[in-house]
C-alpha cells in the first residue's frame, strides 16, 4: 500500500468499510483456468494429516509454504499443488493445531488473523484505510503512483532494475511483495522469472481485485508463479526462515508500525535473504531547517522516518548490510538477514 502525503485530503473515503457479515464462497464465472507451472520451495516439513481431509483424484494434501497467521504453524492444503491462481483458487487450508480453515476470497487467499470472523470489524489507521477504498485502488495506476515522480521516484522501471539488482542474491528464491498494492512490481517480478515464486500480498481487498484484473491481461503473467495473498504485514503468514526477499515498494510510510513489520519481515526472511523498500523520507540533509518543524508535524500522523531512522530501525531489528540510495524524498534501501 501506498500514498503521496499531498494527496490524502484529495479522495473522499469511507472510514470504516466493512466486510459483508455472511459471506460464502461462491465460484467465480469470470475466471478461465490456464495451464500453469508446478511451484517448489526449497525448505518443507512433513506434517501428518487428519484422516477426514482426505484427497480426491485431482487433489493433493500437503504441508504449504502458507502458515497460519495465529500460530504460525504451516498450514495443511486441500487442492491442487502449486503456486499460481488456479491452483489456490480451487484449495482450502486449514491449521491442525488452531483448527481453523482458510479459504480463497474472490481470487485472493484471506490470510488475515481475522479471516471468517462475522461479527468482528477491525479498522486500521486512516493512512491504511485510505487504499482500502476501491476508488484510490483504481485510480492507484492511473496517476497517482505517477505522482511519485514529483518527489524524486525514478519511475517504475528504473526502481524496478534497482530492486533486482539488490535482490540478486536471492534469485531463483521466493520472493514475497508486501504491501503490493495494486501488484504494479509483483507483475514485474512474475514476469521476470528471476524467482520460483511470487506472493502478491496486501491488506486491502480492493488492491487485491484491482491485481487480479490487471493480471488476467497478461498471458504471461497468469501463467506465472504468482499468488494473491490478503495478510497483515505485521502478521506475515509465513514460517520463520521461509522467504528469500521481502520487497515493500512505497509502504512503510503506510504501515501502523514500521517496527512491528519490519521484525516480522526479518523473522520469515532466511539466512541471507535480502528485504528490499522504497518510501518517502520526512526530510533529507538538503532540506532548509525552516522547512523541517512543518515535516515534522506532519510525520505524526504518516509514518514519515528520516534515512537514519530507517536504517537504525532495520539495525534493531537485526538486520546488517544496510545500504541505500536517496533521491529528493526518495529512498530505496536494502537490508540482509544474517
Amino acid at each position: 500500500m501506498t500514498m503521496a502525503s499531498s494527496s490524502m485530503h484529495q479522495l473522499s473515503f469511507a472510514k470504516h468499510p466493512l466486510l459483508p457479515r455472511n459471506f460464502r464462497l461462491q465460484p467465480c464465472p469470470q475466471f478461465s483456468f490456464a495451464h500453469f507451472p508446478s511451484f517448489s520451495v526449497r525448505a518443507s516439513s512433513a506434517l501428518a494429516a487428519e484422516p477426514d481431509l482426505g484427497t480426491q483424484k485431482d487433489q493433493t494434501l500437503e504441508t504449504e509454504i502458507f502458515s497460519c497467521p495465529i500460530c504460525y504453524e504451516p498450514l495443511i492444503r486441500r487442492g491442487p499443488s502449486g503456486l499460481n491462481l488456479e491452483a489456490v483458487y480451487r484449495s482450502g487450508f486449514k491449521c491442525n493445531k488452531c483448527n481453523k480453515s482458510y479459504y480463497r476470497k474472490d481470487n485472493f487467499l484471506d490470510l488475515t488473523v481475522t479471516a471468517g470472523s462475522r461479527e468482528y470489524i477491525e479498522v486500521k489507521p486512516a493512512r491504511t484505510e485510505l487504499f482500502r477504498s476501491p476508488i484510490v485502488s483504481f485510480l492507484y495506476e492511473r496517476g497517482w503512483r505517477q505522482n511519485f515522480n514529483s518527489r524524486g521516484f525514478p519511475g517504475q522501471d528504473e526502481e524496478f532494475k534497482m530492486a533486482q539488482e539488490y535482490f540478486k542474491p536471492a534469485q531463483g528464491g521466493l520472493l514475497v511483495d508486501v504491501s503490493c498494492g495494486s501488484g504494479l512490481f509483483s507483475r514485474k517480478f512474475a514476469r521476470s522469472g528471476t524467482y520460483s515464486g511470487v506472493i502478491a500480498l496486501d491488506y486491502s481487498e480492493n488492491m487485491l481485485r484491482q491485481c487480479y484484473d490487471f493480471i488476467k491481461q497478461d498471458d504471461a503473467v497468469l501463467k506465472a508463479n504468482l499468488a494473491l495473498v490478503r495478510a497483515d504485514v505485521s502478521r506475515l503468514p509465513f514460517s520463520s526462515g521461509l522467504v528469500d526477499a521481502v520487497h515493500a515498494g512505497a509502504a512503510l510510510h503506510c504501515w501502523p508500525s514500521p517496527s512491528n513489520a519490519i521484525a516480522e519481515i526479518t523473522r520469515v526472511l532466511r539466512s541471507g535473504g535480502v528485504f528490499v523498500g522504497t518510501t518517502f523520507l520526512r526530510y533529507t540533509s538538503n532540506t532548509p531547517w525552516i522547512i523541517r518543524p512543518f515535516r515534522q508535524r506532519n510525520a505524526r500522523n504518516i509514518s514519515f522516518l528520516t534515512a537514519e531512522e530507517i536504517e537504525d530501525l532495520c539495525t534493531a531489528c537485526g538486520l546488517t548490510n544496510y545500504t541505500s540510495k536517496i533521491q529528493q524524498s526518495f529512498i530505496m534501501f536494502s537490508a540482509r538477514k544474517p
